[in-house]
């Protein structure tokens, strides 16, 4: 019995020994493989054989500073600093124009008729310029700028154009602290940010920052310049998502670079449209700019006839009065022609009706001013036209006029 639990004793002692050695070969194992691990990752990352960057955070504390590794996925967040770099680099170029115009009645004055927002593109010794939209500007008796820390100063008109609806104002410089650069609006790409900068609603919401992409380029608006509720331009644009509302128009859309890429013009408001806003682009607008400050005129040449497509004319008069061939469905309608205006001089004559203007098919008005707003003051162009039923070809000489075409 004596020698039994002797025995007994002994194996208890056995296991309890063989215990212990499995806990501490086990931690030590632990332990080691944590080492190994921690060690490796450095390596293993910078040989880029794992899904992140191992990156050290120093973090520190009340009892002084210690590195902590931690795993990062490469996460790019610079998009609201550059927003904000932005900003406040061309802030002080957007400003807001307000139309001032006699009032009737008893206490004649001159009132606020509107306000919309410019750019300052230039400065010249003690003068500064500033594009805006003809339609803010139109109309005006006086014009005022309203720069961005609220200063009012007068402001002169050099010149608009109806067509483009561009203008320019000039202003004493002394006050004016940045001036706007145009960039390249041809290399403007769709989902590219912009940020659209000016006074929506008024000057109680002056300097407002909308941000944005560039939902289109190229795209072509209907626009009537006369008034008579016909489409007789097709304005190229750029089109955004940024939001654009009454005030904005003839401040600047501008890049993540800070450059101007576009005038802001217009924006359709209808119930069922949202987030479409369009804006000149800037390669549209310097040459127009540069007349417009030249000369207070865009010199475009001009052709001296009155003029309707084809398509707003009843068809019964294709025939019976313009005695057109069948197969002539589109053109330009000659209504009336300047004496001695380039039209006049090439002997073109009231109801000849415009085919094609210098190899170009002419489908309507609009293509017909694309085609002549090509073109430079002084060229010569070919026109076939139809007159009595039968096809003949002139060609005029291009002269400098304003845009009654």
């Amino acid at each position: 019995m004596e020698f039994n639990h002797d025995e007994e004793k002994y194996d208890q002692e056995k296991r309890k020994r063989s215990w212990k050695s499995f806990l501490i070969s086990s931690l030590a194992g632990a332990v080691i493989g944590a080492l190994l691990t921690v060690l490796a990752l450095p390596y293993l990352s910078e040989q880029g054989l794992l899904p992140y960057k191992l990156q050290v955070i120093k973090l520190r504390n009340g009892n002084g500073t210690r590195q902590q590794g931690a795993a990062l996925r490469n996460v790019s967040v610079n998009v609201s600093n550059e927003v904000t770099n932005v900003v406040s680099k061309v802030s002080d170029s957007v400003v807001g124009v307000i139309n001032l115009q006699k009032t009737g009645g008893v206490w004649d004055g001159t009132g606020e008729a509107g306000t919309g927002s410019g750019v300052i593109y230039k400065k010249n010794g003690e003068t500064a310029y500033i594009v805006t939209n003809h339609h803010v500007i139109a109309g005006a008796s006086q014009i005022e700028v309203s720069l961005n820390d609220g200063t009012r100063i007068q402001a002169k008109l050099i010149g608009s154009d109806k067509l483009m609806d561009l203008a320019v104002l000039q202003v004493n410089s002394n006050k004016i602290k940045a001036v706007a650069d145009f960039g390249n609006s041809d290399q403007v790409k769709t989902g590219e940010p912009v940020i659209a900068i000016g006074n929506p609603l008024g000057l109680q919401f002056s300097g407002s920052v909308t941000q944005g992409i560039i939902s289109g380029t190229e795209r072509a608006v209907p626009v009537d310049s006369d008034g008579d509720g016909q489409p007789d331009w097709n304005a190229e644009v750029l089109q955004t998502d940024a939001a654009i509302n009454p005030g904005n128009s003839g401040g600047g859309l501008f890049n993540i670079d800070g450059k101007v890429i576009g005038i802001n013009s217009m924006k359709i408001a209808e119930s069922a449209v949202e987030g479409i806003g369009l804006s000149i682009p800037a390669n549209l607008a310097i040459p127009v700019i540069h007349d417009l400050e030249s000369y207070g005129e865009v010199r475009r040449p001009y052709l001296g006839i009155e003029m309707k497509s084809l398509a707003d004319i009843a068809s019964y008069h294709w025939q019976e009065t313009l005695k057109l061939p069948k197969d002539i469905t589109s053109g330009v309608a000659i209504m009336g022609v300047q004496p001695i205006s380039p039209a006049g001089k090439a002997g073109l004559k009231k109801l000849d009706v415009i085919i094609e203007f210098d190899g170009e098919q002419v489908y309507d008005i609009v293509d017909l001013r694309k085609e002549l707003y090509t073109k430079n003051v002084g060229d010569t162009v070919k026109i076939k036209y139809m007159r009595g039923g039968k096809e003949k070809t002139t060609e005029v000489k291009l002269s400098r006029s304003k845009l009654d075409s």
